[in-house]
Parts: structure tokens; sequence; C-alpha cells
């Protein structure tokens, strides 16, 4: 879906900036139909280098958008939305990627008629390779759904989903990428401890962690059974599989996944 509405964005830091860079790549939207505000400099300038308008103010900005893109951080937003606030149209879609803010809360401060779409995305945006979870406001019509999809499936996937789901999406997807990048950190050392150098084990942890990604995505079976499938019986895989599930790897992560879960519940609040 080509986007023809100007698409604002409130914030232009790494993910504001990664999702307005790859719709501008990938066609999806014309850069002169972006508009940016953003309070730092270097920032309004990255937002002119893509083509994008910038606006002298978050009123401003609010009400020469169609779809306005909420890319601020959470301790920020009510701030934020007092400003936006008397430059919006009825007509202007909500689009919040801030981690723990709850559509009422926007709503509770813009006005409950306001359209709003909440949305966890990661930061492999940023490449192109984005996953994003999208759970749409009471008053949002089929078109909204299409918009906000569009974007995001511009620069990665989308699940739609229940608003109250959202929480689980960060703590998965949102905050996926540093638990892989973690992970191969650990790798890596590991195989140093074995004598590759940083390079060689960096170099083969990254293609690893890529093929792996792709062969899941693109096979369409579980990673179940294509773990099963790389651990022959009695063989190195299976020792190192015994060796996590003895150390309580599993637990590791789904204790990690519960702090995320609360702590993006925290900052709803």
């Amino acid at each position: 879906m080509k986007l023809t509405c100007t698409l604002g964005f409130l914030g232009f830091g790494n993910m504001g900036r990664a999702i307005a860079n790859g719709l501008i790549e990938n066609a999806a939207i014309a850069a002169d139909r972006v508009a940016v505000f953003d309070v730092e400099t270097d920032k309004q300038q990255q937002a002119r280098n893509l083509g994008a308008k910038v606006y002298n103010s978050p009123e401003a900005l609010a009400s020469a958008c169609d779809v306005l893109v909420l890319a601020v951080k959470p301790q920020t937003m009510n701030d934020a939305l007092v400003q936006i606030k008397p430059g919006l149209a009825p007509s202007t879609l909500i689009v919040s990627i801030a981690a723990g803010i709850s559509i009422a809360y926007i709503a509770e401060r813009l006005g409950e008629a306001t359209r709003v779409v909440r949305v966890m995305p990661n930061t492999p945006a940023m490449v192109n390779a984005g996953a994003a979870g999208i759970a749409l406001g009471k008053n949002c019509t089929p078109e909204d759904e299409k918009i906000a999809c569009a974007i995001f499936e511009g620069i990665g996937v989308v699940e739609c989903v229940d608003e109250s789901l959202i929480d689980a999406v960060t703590a998965l997807s949102g905050s996926g990428p540093a638990y892989f990048f973690y992970v191969v950190e650990c790798l890596i050392k590991a195989a140093q401890q074995h004598g590759l150098t940083e390079k060689q084990a960096t170099t083969l942890a990254a293609q690893t962690l890529l093929g792996s990604g792709f062969l899941l995505r693109e096979s369409g079976e579980s990673a179940a059974t294509l773990r099963e499938r790389v651990t022959s019986k009695g063989g190195t895989t299976e020792a190192a599989l015994r060796a996590f599930r003895e150390k309580g790897l599993e637990e590791a992560i789904a204790a990690g996944v519960q702090a995320a879960v609360s702590r993006a519940k925290e900052l709803g609040q």
C-alpha cells in the first residue's frame, strides 16, 4: 500500500528515523509527505537530509499531519500530548510506539473520540527487518488498520493483537533483539576461549543467527522441529542443549521475559 497521507513523527530518534527512512527507501511514501518535530538540531538535520519537512513546534507538526507517530519516550509522553493537542484535527490518526503507554492514557488526554493505534516495533526496523505488534483503539476504522499495517509492513512484519497482549509483544520482539545480541556475545566469548579470534567468532555467530532466523521464517516449520533436526543423538548439539537445560536456560529466559512484561506495565502507570 502506497501511503499518500502526510505522516508526522513527534520525535526523530533511532526508531522514528528507522521507520521514516525505511518507508522512503522502499518507496512506500514520498519524502515530502513526511513531517518531523524534534527538539535536537542534529535530528532535525537528519530529517531534512531524508527530504522530510521539519516543523518548529509539536503543535505545528500536529496541525500538518493526517497520521502522527508518537515516537517520544514514555516518561515524556504526558508533556508531548499536552503540546500536540491544540494542533490536532478530529480526523488525525495517532500512532504511538511508546512502551507501556496505553490507548486509554492517550485518549484521556487528547479526547475520547481520538483514533489511536498502539504499536510495539523493534530496532531491526533500521535495516528493514523489523517486527511490530499493532493494537487498534476502539474508534479505529478498517482504513486506519490498513494505514498502520502499511507503515510497519514497509519496514518488516506485523502482527495485529489485542492491546492486552502488547506488553507480551514488548517483552518478546520489542526487547528481543537485545536478548539475541546477548546470546551472540556469550557465544563469541565462549568461542574465543577455544581458540577462535573475536572477528572469526563474530562473523560465524552473526551469520548463524541470521541464517537460523531465515530458516525459521521460510521453512514454515516450528523452532522445535528445526532444533530436533540439528540435534543428532549422542552428538555435539545434544551435549550442548543438555548443558543448557542443566544450567536452567529455559527458566532464565522465562524470568527475563516476565521482568520485561512487568516493567512495561510499570511504565504505563
